[in-house]
């Protein structure tokens, strides 16, 4: 991954990319961390994912005209937790006990720790939860059990770095309908974020005790090709309003804590702006409080920490196609930003009791 920009030193030879702004390049203006969220790909269809957090990523800076190179660290400030159970917890140095928790990804599958380790150095106790293509995990997911989510619930409960009586849950994508069901179904709960989400559960049926959860029916004859030859499947899922859908809607209304909806409005994965409205006129209908909301103009699908870059297209890990997510640079990066803030604020307000938190870019 690479990005580049031209400046102009000042009378004293110096650079402060806090007051000087970018001439040209990967982008242009005032943007002190542009040479990290602009990079791109040098291999088309590649999505920048961390998988081995205990390593650093190391950033080589480059200043031309007679400086050498000089690798830079990047890596949150978060302790490795090791156990004897499939669980690994990510904590902030120190004794504890932290607000828990669950973080989960969506339907790419596999183990991802990279926002659960980053987030973990903000005074949270994290665990990030694979549900499949991963050790002896299923391969596909063809059906979802929601007991093997309450263990992991239990687990953090169990755990003497976790603060007692209940966690929170982030996910993104299928990872986000899938905590929208822990909530609603399992006890422990208090607070729930989700990133680009469904409001009914969908791709794979859902059991719980002797209850079954239909997935969202889906027309794929409705998928598109963009001029650069991707997957647009965001018309592929019928509308979770209408009757024959019903059963695959999710019962927010049994929730004990409240929401955080972070929705990107240029999304191509999810009509994430018309699940979030859904959801809030349910709860509402229901006697709820209503759900917090946050739009961001210009965000795709792939929601990261700050300052990771956009990912507007990949080859997905299941389908084996390149899939189009959507979403513009600047406008991407900037909402990454405060949405990282948004999910700590909304996390330590109902886990922890705090109505603010210290701003923190990572």
């Amino acid at each position: 991954f690479r990005a580049h920009a031209r400046y102009c030193a000042d009378a004293h030879g110096q650079l402060d990319l806090e007051r000087a702004p970018a001439l040209g390049g990967s982008f242009t203006g005032l943007e002190p961390m542009g040479l990290l969220w602009a990079l791109e790909s040098e291999k088309p269809l590649l999505r920048l994912v961390k998988r081995d957090v205990q390593t650093p990523f190391a950033v080589e800076l480059e200043v031309l005209d007679g400086h050498d190179p000089d690798a830079q660290w990047l890596l949150g400030r978060a302790v490795h937790e090791l156990s004897e159970t499939p669980y690994d917890l990510w904590c902030s140095p120190g004794t504890g006990p932290f607000p828990g928790i669950l973080d989960l990804f969506g339907s790419g599958g596999g183990l991802c720790e990279y926002r659960a380790s980053l987030l973990a150095g903000h005074g949270f106790a994290v665990l990030a939860l694979a549900y499949f293509r991963f050790e002896d995990l299923p391969e596909y997911l063809n059906n979802v059990c929601l007991e093997y989510f309450e263990e992991a619930v239990d687990f953090m409960l169990q755990h003497p770095k976790v603060k007692r009586p209940s966690v929170g849950l982030l996910g993104f994508s299928k990872g986000g309908d899938l905590c929208l069901s822990m909530a609603s179904f399992l006890k422990g709960i208090t607070a729930t974020v989700v990133i680009n989400a469904c409001v009914a559960n969908t791709i794979a049926p859902l059991h719980y005790k002797d209850m079954i959860i239909p997935n969202l029916s889906s027309d794929p004859g409705k998928y598109k090709i963009t001029e650069s030859g991707l997957l647009n499947l965001v018309d592929i899922w019928n509308d979770p309003l209408e009757k024959s859908n019903h059963r695959s809607l999710i019962p927010l209304e049994e929730a004990q804590g409240p929401f955080l909806f972070i929705v990107g409005m240029d999304d191509y994965g999810w009509k994430s702006e018309f699940y979030a409205q859904i959801a809030s006129e349910r709860l509402q209908a229901h006697g709820k409080d209503r759900p917090q909301i946050i739009y961001y103009p210009g965000t795709g699908h792939c929601i990261d920490p700050p300052y990771f870059p956009l990912c507007r297209a990949s080859v997905h890990s299941v389908l084996g196609h390149p899939v189009f997510y959507g979403g513009e640079p600047k406008a991407h990066s900037r909402a990454q930003v405060d949405a990282w803030q948004q999910i700590q604020t909304f996390f330590h307000k109902h886990l922890n009791g705090k109505k603010s938190v210290k701003p923190s870019k990572l």
